[in-house]
């Protein structure tokens, strides 16, 4: 009975600790730090928002001031319109700094593209650096993210990344045991970058960033940065097993049979790339963690992973997914991935 007591005692313990995770935003200097870049990073008045900027000289970026080992991580993003093609504006965690050879990653990255197309927006997980083992998908938005800011966050646990786009979850990455080291599960810091990725960003590289266009600008707020610090800090529980839990209890890491419902409709109507259904990148394989079992799902994309039906904004974006009914796009070669 005593024993069953303390053990009582101590789980009320572990849920007053989750019930404390503070998910709110931050100042920009209390969380975060500027990376490079220079003057074209600009923070405001207030100091709890910041502007990323890229021309021809230079793109820009920041980083937390700590690293975190599972946590809640979320800003929202206004993107810049126009002509992006090429542009790559992310928001991710990473270890590469620390472990350059076997660094871990969990990327949001938001796709610029020619006028009158959309945007993209692109997860990926490694883990250990697992590189060549990319586990990217893609989706169009349901609204203009060039308007106003518009939320995207990470919830990362010992189990389980979710990825949200304004509060509802848009991936699920389950850590599975056939998984091994390819989980992400080393400490990582908190990235915001905005750059040139004319080689591969939009149309597998075939648009590129035109300068006659910059500076190109990507605003930055309600930075939500909360979760297991790596070193000790006083705005953050420290006691790791309780913030373990608290992590892993907190609202944004609990996959509700609505929340997974919710997914679903969205992967549905706007997922136009999952690595999961693609048999040609790595010659058949299947990664461990993509849930394959649904053969409606996968008679929904072709070969190469790409969807039979969704069709991206604009005139020319239908023709291009018209055609590629029929056979493999020939503007997008063998290992590489289309934003279009």
């Amino acid at each position: 009975m005593a024993s069953a007591l303390v053990l009582m005692a101590s789980w009320a313990a572990v849920l007053v600790a989750a019930a404390a995770l503070d998910v709110s935003p931050v100042p920009f200097h209390a969380g975060y730090t500027p990376l490079f870049g220079d003057d074209n990073l600009v923070l405001s008045a207030d100091g709890r928002s910041v502007r990323l900027k890229l021309d021809k000289r230079t793109g820009s970026g920041f980083v937390s001031k700590s690293a975190y080992h599972h946590g809640f991580f979320s800003a929202s993003i206004q993107l810049p319109d126009d002509y992006t093609a090429g542009v790559v504006v992310a928001f991710y965690l990473s270890n590469g700094d620390v472990f350059p050879q076997n660094h871990d990653e969990v990327d949001f990255e938001l796709l610029g593209n020619r006028r009158g197309h959309g945007w993209r927006v692109q997860t990926n997980i490694y883990g250990n650096g697992s590189t060549s083992r990319g586990r990217e998908e893609r989706y169009l938005l349901p609204f203009d993210p060039t308007s106003r800011p518009h939320s995207y966050a990470v919830s990362w646990t010992p189990t389980a990344i979710v990825f949200y786009v304004d509060g509802a979850p848009v991936r699920e990455a389950v850590r599975v045991p056939g998984i091994g080291g390819d989980f992400p599960s080393k400490p990582m810091s908190v990235y915001a970058t905005i750059w040139d990725g004319s080689s591969w960003a939009t149309d597998g590289g075939r648009f590129r960033v035109d300068y006659a266009h910059a500076p190109f600008a990507a605003d930055f707020s309600h930075l939500a940065l909360r979760g297991c610090v790596a070193a000790a800090d006083d705005h953050q529980l420290t006691d790791d097993a309780e913030c373990q839990v608290a992590v892993m209890t907190d609202e944004p890491a609990v996959m509700t049979p609505a929340k997974r419902d919710a997914m679903r409709r969205f992967r549905r109507r706007y997922m136009i790339y999952t690595v999961c259904h693609d048999r040609v990148r790595y010659n058949g394989t299947v990664f461990p963690e993509c849930d394959v079992v649904d053969g409606a799902e996968r008679d929904r994309f072709h070969e190469w992973g790409e969807s039979k039906h969704i069709v991206p904004h604009g005139r020319k974006d239908k023709q291009q997914a018209t055609a590629a009914v029929d056979g493999r796009p020939s503007t997008w070669p063998a290992g590489a991935l289309r934003a279009d």
